[in-house]
């Protein structure tokens, strides 16, 4: 069942290619009832799932048998979290592009391809297929941000692009190494995992892979492109851009690189933590630094991704549960905070400079976008009752555990944080200055043109986005239950026994 999350994004796309109906109303409709349809398996199958540590195959059968290639999809509690998030954020990125009037069934029909390729990642365990995907997803967020795009659109998909397809070429070499060293000639990752590659392999073989799936997670010094692609992109592709196509790299790490080289991940995962922690820290000092609204937001991406790579380095069933727990509630988070300052704000005020936006009164003629920013803000800091509390409370337990100095190193990353959502907040929504009039008003006290008001669609997607990262903050567990059986079964044996958690 869970299958048709993928296969109904591609017949969404199929759909919108090849039936000619004109009209945005209807591309818009195709696009919200294929994403709601994926949404909605994930929920059934999240209520159905019951951990018990294994993977649960959906299909499996030979696609290039020559080469011992299947086509594999099974999920466990890891991979069910991450299409859940996918479902929740596709769906959310739709009601935020409600205005969408340029070419909208292209540009929809990108959209639930990117969509399809992130769900064919996170459901893929043949490591070919898992590639394939990953390519797929690439193509896509080129497009949406190069056309669709504002702020030096066509430099910021270019560079995303050669940055994603730099790292996929270090996947590649060492991808295709495995199979030749495995011996086994088969890309199931399964059996990939139980192989047991020399440490000599391992040693320069896990670095290369790590680095190549982490580049798309924002690994510092590597992260230059998210901040110049999430300010390029238009709303829905920053929401995705940030909300599941950043967590493909983290999980690709996860689920290959560590799965298959645990000796490597042992040898290296001090300098991955060091990595992480520079991340957090100089990614959260440049977002303080910065006038841009929306680079506030790309560089506090980087920052938020950082956890999950703290996480996943600290080789701790502490760390790495807080790890993905980071992914599904940066994806979250992320998603709102894009969607407020680009569609809310920006599409309003056409402007994202903070120095203009503080003479706005946004606090008075748009309240609910500056409540919303607000509470995101809150949860994105970190307060408890939301999930960035838990997520990264998590990973700085299981920092501690492994290396504390890195964890009080992050802990500084969270006071910066703090310190760059209020300026953003104040600034933003707070500040305008008694002298300067509001937008509705001239010198002679004439009206404008009123403030277009938030669409119930806008407000839709803002309180679900919210509601999720509150129940999950007030009661985490039964995801954290979901991450930690994934890590207790047999796909991770050979990870648990060489950091022998």
């Amino acid at each position: 069942m869970l299958a048709w999350t993928l296969y109904s994004a591609f017949l969404g796309v199929l759909v919108l290619m090849f039936v000619p109906v004109p009209g945005a109303r209807w591309a818009r409709g195709v696009a919200l009832a294929s994403s709601l349809t994926g949404l909605g398996i994930a929920l059934l199958e999240a209520v159905k799932f019951k951990p018990a540590g294994e993977l649960i195959t959906i299909q499996k059968w030979a696609w290039i048998p020559s080469l011992g290639i299947d086509f594999h999809l099974a999920y466990d509690g890891i991979s069910l979290t991450l299409v859940l998030l996918t479902g929740i954020a596709s769906v959310a990125g739709i009601l935020f592009s409600w205005n969408v009037e340029k070419r909208p069934r292209e540009f929809f029909a990108f959209y639930l391809a990117l969509i399809g390729g992130v769900h064919g990642v996170f459901l893929s365990f043949d490591l070919f297929q898992l590639f394939v995907f990953y390519e797929i997803a690439i193509i896509p967020k080129y497009f949406l941000i190069a056309i669709w795009g504002s702020t030096n659109r066509e430099f910021g998909a270019m560079k995303l692009a050669l940055y994603s397809f730099v790292g996929s070429a270090l996947v590649l070499a060492v991808m295709v190494a495995a199979y030749v060293l495995s011996g086994s000639q088969t890309f199931s990752l399964p059996e990939l995992a139980k192989v047991g590659f020399s440490a000599d392999f391992q040693r320069w073989a896990f670095p290369v892979s790590f680095v190549g799936f982490a580049i798309l997670a924002g690994l510092w010094p590597f992260h230059t492109w998210a901040p110049t692609g999430h300010v390029a992109a238009p709303t829905a592709a920053s929401m995705l851009l940030a909300g599941v196509v950043m967590k493909l790299g983290a999980y690709g790490a996860l689920r290959v690189s560590m799965a298959l080289f645990p000796q490597g991940l042992k040898i290296w995962h001090e300098s991955i933590g060091w990595l992480a922690v520079a991340g957090i820290v100089l990614g959260a000092l440049v977002a303080l630094a910065q006038s841009d609204f929306k680079f506030v937001i790309g560089y506090s991406s980087v920052s938020h991704m950082g956890f999950v790579l703290l996480g996943l380095a600290s080789m701790n069933i502490a760390g790495l549960v807080g790890a993905v727990l980071q992914m599904f509630s940066h994806g979250i988070l992320a998603g709102l905070l894009f969607g407020v300052v680009g569609r809310m704000v920006y599409d309003r005020a056409h402007t994202r400079n903070l120095d203009e936006l503080k003479q706005l009164n946004l606090g008075r003629e748009l309240p609910f976008a500056a409540a919303t920013f607000v509470l995101a803000g809150c949860a994105s800091m970190g307060l408890p009752g939301f999930s960035g509390f838990v997520a990264e409370l998590q990973v700085l337990m299981g920092a501690w555990k492994r290396f504390p100095w890195m964890a009080i190193a992050a802990g500084l990353g969270i006071v910066v944080g703090a310190a760059y959502t209020l300026r953003a907040m104040q600034r933003a929504f707070f500040a305008a200055d008694a002298g300067v009039l509001a937008p509705g008003t001239t010198e002679s006290a004439a009206p404008h043109d009123p403030w277009e008001p938030i669409s119930c669609a806008e407000k839709l997607g803002a309180v679900s986005l919210l509601a999720i990262s509150i129940a999950i903050g007030l009661y985490p567990a039964w995801m954290m239950i979901w991450i930690q059986s994934a890590f207790d079964g047999a796909f991770f044996a050979g990870l648990r026994k060489v950091v022998g958690w």
